[in-house]
């Protein structure tokens, strides 16, 4: 739980760098999909000794790579198309999508509790994709839901496969989606600033949050995986309004906090159960 936890608070300024960023978001998307690429790569190497590790993920690591480059383009599509705060509340369902996946794929049952909190999720989604319907960025809150999708995919696999290391796959994402945004992108167009930002976004933040995410499905489920990475839905939006003034809107703090309210209370419940069980 540890590594999660330490992944997630390494992640949360990253909202912020994108929005410094000035470039647009294709050529954001493929310089930052390289640079993570790099970074997650060499880290691998590095500490294996070895670079058998990156070919040890097999075909449950490239579908790793595909869910988790799909989820980077979506995220990029909808942290600029969406507040930041409406962005991070929509990626944070990805638990819920996770749940779902272990019981189409895996047959795990869904009990009531969960079921509530799907409800409840659900519902506070919902009002805050409404405060978007009049400001004509809902595109941009459903790319958020389509991250949230391709996280909690990524997280059930890697858990599925948990006697090999998946941070490889996660910088093989990160190609995939730099692949995808090539043919829109004007990579020279990014400026000196642009690429501090950038490389302090792609060679560590991203690298560090990730690595230690993609870690941590070997020891704890991914649902709960998915669960822990809800502090960013806090800390994320904190980070922006403090530095840039960015107030998330109203329709968002409340749907948002039926959200986290709703997975806050999965997760205590979850916590409950192992400590009794123990």
């Amino acid at each position: 739980m540890g590594f999660a936890f330490a992944g997630i608070i390494l992640l949360s300024p990253e909202s912020l760098l994108i929005r410094l960023v000035e470039v647009d978001r294709w050529t954001l998307l493929f310089w930052r999909g390289t640079l993570m690429c790099v970074g997650l790569l060499v880290a691998s190497v590095i500490l294996a000794r070895s670079t058998a590790v990156i070919g040890a993920i097999g075909k449950a690591g490239m579908l790793v790579a595909v869910l988790f480059g799909i989820q980077t383009v979506l995220f990029i599509v909808s942290i600029t198309n969406t507040e930041v705060a409406n962005t991070l509340v929509a990626v944070s369902a990805a638990p819920l999508f996770a749940a779902i996946y272990q019981r189409v794929f895996f047959g795990q049952p869904i009990g009531r509790r969960l079921l509530a909190v799907i409800a409840g999720a659900m519902l506070g989604i919902g009002i805050m994709m409404s405060g978007s319907l009049g400001r004509g960025n809902v595109w941009g809150d459903l790319a958020g839901l389509g991250a949230a999708a391709g996280l909690g995919g990524s997280f059930v696999v890697i858990r599925r496969h948990r006697d090999r290391t998946m941070v490889p796959a996660m910088g093989l994402g990160g190609l995939v989606a730099a692949f995808l945004a090539l043919p829109l992108a004007s990579p020279l167009a990014a400026t000196a600033s642009d690429f501090r930002y950038l490389a302090i976004s792609g060679l560590a933040v991203l690298p560090l949050g990730f690595g230690l995410l993609a870690v941590a499905p070997r020891y704890i489920p991914g649902a709960e995986v998915a669960l822990i990475t809800l502090l960013e839905t806090v800390l994320g939006p904190l980070w922006v309004w403090l530095a840039l003034g960015e107030v998330p809107a109203p329709a968002a703090v409340v749907g948002g906090s039926l959200v986290i309210g709703a997975l806050a209370f999965n997760s205590a419940a979850m916590l409950r159960a192992s400590r009794s069980q123990a």
